[in-house]
């Protein structure tokens, strides 16, 4: 179901990122629009919840068929509104349909705790749904994100009210539908579009019981806040300036090939990527100049077609910010390897897209803006290290903990270095490989509680304690 204030006078232009021209309008929802969609929402939870976990399951399972069945159609338009390549966005479908589906196993094997008394009395436990969810969404991952939110509180019997980017708004509309079509009851899963104003009529609903939200850290902080005049739970997916760590005895190939993944998926627009890359001094050269020779290889261009491996930047404003990154980093020293310029497509369509050839930064240091802040493109900043020790406390020495990697032969190393990085999310020699059937989040400031995996139905249920006597009342009175 999709909401919108049809005289709302705010309009915003959504532009079609790979050519540079508007896509279409975009009208934000009001109040009005926000208090039908959780009135609806609440008429659904009171159908959905009272269901079995079987009967949600079969639901959800129908879901995830048609999805597959509509992925060349849902990444196309992935790819027209975001500007990642066609085959990241075929790899985002799959990443949904697969959440949809491993909690729709989840649905059927919600279980409490039983705890024997004294005297023969007991007490159990129920893991019941929260009510209706706000999910907030963000623009670097659309569809899925809107899978990942909806598909673990469905199926712990709530329902959700979805606010995707203004940016990105058009992925999430195709999965309501795909959820009605499924047999979800009207309202399950409802769709409503705007910004900032938008979102916080959600987060002040007094008829709202939790919001999800996967986005900046200011901006996280403003939910939390607002959520927290209601005392309404948050799970926050926020910023990161993760380490990635490479030692001297590891596959250089390998690490190469895992420091691109790590920087320049999506653009370089990944929340987890390893932007910070510590390479041990004795293979820097080596590195240095493997990285430099295939990123300069890294195909740009139009993203809907097969061999682009690098699509167009989210916005004009957006791209503009990175490419001022790259610009100030030079100014304070780091040396460009390779890119950190606009690019311009052959294909004379795509002349006024957001495009950037991907960069490689060297000499950097622990004090430059390209080390400390979140650019969100693809910017690698490269720094040498000498010891372990010493990694480490660079590798922590940020406000953010959202991911961290090692790339090393040394197994005792490789588990001894991740338990002392301070990152909720960790990769031995890979990067960026989230399956969902293992939580995702962040330390620190990169966020509260966790997208997937089974310990995500604690944070869309309630817990109650049942206390059963089976004798006669002790009374002190």
């Amino acid at each position: 179901m999709l909401f919108y204030e049809k005289t709302l006078s705010f309009i915003s232009d959504l532009y079609k990122c790979v050519a540079g021209r508007v896509l279409c309008q975009l009208q934000a929802c009001g109040a009005a629009d926000v208090n039908a969609a959780v009135r609806s929402a609440s008429a659904a939870f009171t159908v959905w919840s009272k269901l079995a976990g079987m009967e949600r399951a079969r639901v959800m399972l129908e879901a995830a068929r048609l999805i597959g069945k509509r992925r060349e159609e849902i990444a196309e338009i992935e790819v027209v509104n975001n500007g990642k390549s066609i085959t990241e966005a075929r790899l985002d479908v799959d990443s949904a349909r697969l959440c949809i589906e491993y909690f729709a196993g989840q649905a059927t094997t919600l279980s409490g705790q039983h705890v024997q008394l004294p005297g023969g009395s007991f007490a159990y436990t129920r893991r019941e749904p929260l009510g209706v969810c706000v999910g907030i969404g963000a623009w670097n991952y659309p569809f899925q994100i809107a899978a990942w939110k909806s598909a673990p509180a469905i199926a712990c019997g709530n329902s959700m009210v979805f606010k995707p980017s203004p940016v990105t708004p058009v992925t999430a509309v195709l999965l309501a539908e795909i959820y009605s079509q499924a047999g979800a009851p009207e309202g399950l899963f409802s769709v409503v579009q705007g910004g900032q104003e938008t979102g916080s009529l959600l987060c002040h609903h007094p008829s709202v019981a939790k919001v999800s939200f996967t986005g900046s850290v200011p901006t996280g902080k403003k939910i939390m806040e607002m959520a927290s005049r209601g005392v309404k739970p948050v799970t926050l997916e926020l910023g990161g300036k993760s380490p990635l760590i490479i030692f001297e005895d590891t596959d250089l190939e390998n690490a190469v090939r895992g420091a691109l993944m790590a920087n320049f998926l999506s653009q370089g627009q990944v929340c987890s990527n390893g932007t910070r890359v510590f390479v041990q001094s004795s293979i820097l050269p080596p590195f240095l100049k493997e990285v430099a020779r295939r990123t300069k290889a890294i195909q740009i261009g139009d993203p809907l077609l097969d061999e682009t491996r690098m699509g167009a930047l989210v916005s004009k404003p957006h791209l503009e910010k990175v490419l001022g990154y790259v610009t100030q980093a030079k100014k304070e020293g780091a040396r460009v390897l390779c890119g950190g310029e606009p690019f311009i497509p052959a294909d004379p369509k795509l002349k006024d897209g957001y495009y950037m050839t991907p960069c490689v930064l060297d000499g950097c240091t622990d004090d430059m803006t390209c080390v400390r802040e979140e650019i969100f493109g693809p910017v690698m900043s490269v720094l040498s290290f000498d010891t372990e020790d010493e990694v480490l406390r660079r590798a922590n020495d940020s406000a953010l903990g959202l991911a961290a990697g090692v790339f090393t032969k040394d197994v005792k190393r490789a588990h001894r270095v991740i338990e002392n990085l301070q990152a909720g999310s960790c990769f031995i020699n890979n990067y960026n490989i989230t399956p969902v059937e293992v939580p995702f989040g962040g330390y620190k400031a990169s966020g509260i509680g966790r997208e997937n995996g089974q310990v995500t139905i604690e944070f869309y249920t309630q817990l109650k304690t049942v206390v059963v006597e089976m004798g006669d009342v002790d009374s002190l009175f």
